[in-house]
């Protein structure tokens, strides 16, 4: 068995700000650093292999938490948002004409304009999650993350989640072949020692 430790990366200004960030590369803010540095890594996960998304918000937030150099694999990076990506999100929704709707309601086939559907996000990660080689930790977005948890819990993308992705918590998936199962609680990253 090997075990993925999810973990979504720190906030951005347009996090705050409900902007929809895809793969444009927008930095860790200020805050989201400093309340980072104040945080590590369980002990039980400090020796896991450290992956993160190329993105800088996600690389940073591994360096900060894990106090190590992650390796960076593009297969990590966010889902594609296509012309959606920059857009505030309460904007979209309140456009009817713009077929915008919330990723919950989009089974795995539905692709935002120029963008990437949850099934093409999922065939991408699933070779590198194959080639694991031990427990592995994984600093990523939310939309990488949905999509490995709802393959190892079942959602379909087809209403409310079956979990719910906050930040600072390692979200652990244990995977045998192809038998992927999802730890009943998330793990909370540990205060530093002053």
């Amino acid at each position: 068995m090997i075990r993925l430790a999810l973990l979504r990366h720190g906030h951005t200004e347009w996090n705050r700000a409900g902007r929809i960030q895809g793969r444009t590369d927008i930095p860790l803010d200020a805050e989201a650093k400093h309340d980072l540095s104040k945080l590590m890594l369980p002990t039980a996960w400090q020796e896991a292999t450290l992956f993160s998304s190329p993105l800088s918000r996600a690389a940073d937030t591994a360096r900060i938490v894990a106090g190590k150099e992650p390796h960076t694999d593009p297969a990590l990076i966010e889902m594609n948002w296509g012309a959606w990506e920059g857009k505030f999100g309460k904007e979209m929704r309140a456009d009817p004409d713009n077929g915008y709707r919330d990723i919950e309601t989009w089974g795995w086939d539905y692709t935002p304009p120029d963008g990437e559907p949850p099934l093409a996000l999922l065939n991408r990660l699933e070779p590198w999650v194959a080639q694991l080689q031990g427990d592995s930790i994984a600093v990523c977005h939310i939309g990488v993350m949905r999509v490995l948890l709802a393959r190892a819990t079942g959602w379909q993308f087809d209403g409310p989640a079956p979990f719910q992705i906050k930040r600072n918590r390692l979200y652990i998936i244990e995977i045998t072949g192809k038998d992927w199962h999802l730890q009943n609680e998330p793990v909370r990253l540990v205060a530093r020692p002053t």
